[in-house]
């Protein structure tokens, strides 16, 4: 009877693990579709990302280029963008492999319970990318643009030259920077669903939470307090919001 039970739990154990094997595999080869895809559409989606600089050229009237300095830079860069992009495609796909792969061993009221994460997850990311792209990049363009300087007797001109493998990474860095941070709430209403965490204690530690939200933005964004300022404040607001959401769940 011992040797029956330990032979149900082997081929438990090891069907689970064939099952992880083949939703990995899938999410793989979507990946590696998806990336060929988006190589094909690299330079459009290059241009995408590259818009809110030229938008900030254009309207301030500057005559300005992006370049590269090595043979290889260019295509290295397109490379970068396509499996960028390809992330983003994919990481809906990737949820859903996840959650066909934990689903059959929940009850309803659990599918129920984690349906909700599944769906903001994506959501949240996209936020935090579309802030990035609307709001902080054409800012911190401004900003740094600033910083420029005529000709004149005494001195050279100062110009900006960027180059486009250090502007995409840049911009890139951020978009997933602030989408990360966005899922704030989904962690902190998963913890409090398993009892590590309440709305009392959140409430407690808020003073703390400034200090670590505006030491966090200071590591991920560049040096300026524009685009620190930019992540750091919807953190704040990510924050309160998730106090809110786990005092729902304690009520439930």
């Amino acid at each position: 009877m011992k040797k029956n039970n330990e032979k149900t739990q082997g081929g438990t154990v090891v069907e689970h693990l064939v099952e992880l094997r083949k939703r990995l595999i899938n999410i793989f080869i979507f990946l590696f579709l998806s990336f060929i895809v988006c190589y094909f559409f690299s330079k459009s989606i290059y241009n995408f990302l590259v818009n809110p600089y030229a938008e900030a050229i254009i309207s301030n009237g500057m005559e300005r280029r992006l370049i590269f300095t090595a043979l290889h830079e260019a295509f290295l860069t397109y490379l970068k963008v396509a499996f960028f992009a390809s992330f983003f495609i994919t990481s809906p796909f990737f949820l859903m492999q996840i959650w066909k792969f934990i689903a059959p061993g929940l009850y309803q009221n659990e599918k129920k319970a984690f349906l909700p994460y599944l769906i903001s997850t994506p959501v949240l990311f996209l936020t935090g990318g579309l802030i990035v792209y609307y709001l902080i990049m054409p800012l911190a363009i401004d900003f740094f643009l600033g910083f420029e300087s005529a000709r004149n007797s005494n001195s050279l001109a100062i110009e900006l030259e960027a180059k486009v493998n250090e502007y995409l990474s840049l911009i890139m860095r951020l978009i997933f920077a602030f989408g990360l941070s966005f899922q704030l709430p989904v962690v902190l209403s998963l913890l409090a669903r398993v009892g590590i965490v309440d709305s009392i204690y959140l409430k407690t530690r808020r003073k703390y939470v400034i200090v670590i939200m505006f030491a966090f933005a200071a590591i991920l964004t560049p040096p300026d307090p524009i685009t620190q300022i930019g992540l750091a404040l919807p953190l704040l607001l990510l924050y309160e919001i998730s106090i809110i959401t786990v005092k729902i769940i304690e009520k439930k």
